[in-house]
């Protein structure tokens, strides 16, 4: 069993490393599922189905901010899933369409966490939702809170 979790945890690392470190979206699609379903929250921005969920990840990886950096706070798994409690730190010097959809760059260094689960199945990614701190990084920011017109 602490096999399979491990390999469970290797796979999302893979798929993880590749966006964000590598910024490799087809080696990170070669790890999902054909019926993958990919959810930011809450934006509701994603896909499902192999291509819907690339093109969602081409988006995400072309607008990656500068200074994009990852730490892992936490970390659950079982033998189906893998749940990292992370916190991003980077500069808001452009938009960020999966995460403040229409929120100009305000050029602050800023953090945000983040909680990722993601469920394997054969070996394969096949779902993933991703829970973004978007009132945290609005007050970080300094702009209006979700619900607020111009912080959806």
């Amino acid at each position: 069993m602490q096999t399979l979790m491990r390999d469970i945890a290797r796979t999302w690392d893979d798929v993880v490393a590749g966006l964000h470190d590598r910024r490799d979206t087809t080696a990170a699609a070669a790890l999902l599922a054909a019926d993958v379903s990919w959810t930011e929250l809450p934006t509701g921005a994603g896909g499902t189905g192999h291509g819907p969920v690339l093109a969602h990840l081409d988006a995400v990886v072309a607008a990656l901010p500068a200074g994009w950096a990852r730490t892992r706070v936490s970390r659950t798994l079982d033998v189906r899933r893998v749940a990292d409690e992370l916190r991003f730190s980077f500069v808001h010097d452009r938009e960020l369409p999966w995460l403040l959809p229409g929120v100009p760059a305000t050029h602050r260094p800023a953090q945000v966490a983040a909680v990722q689960l993601a469920r394997v199945r054969q070996g394969r990614i096949d779902e993933v939702r991703i829970l973004w701190d978007v009132a945290g990084l609005c007050g970080a920011l300094g702009i209006p809170g979700p619900g607020e017109p111009s912080c959806r």
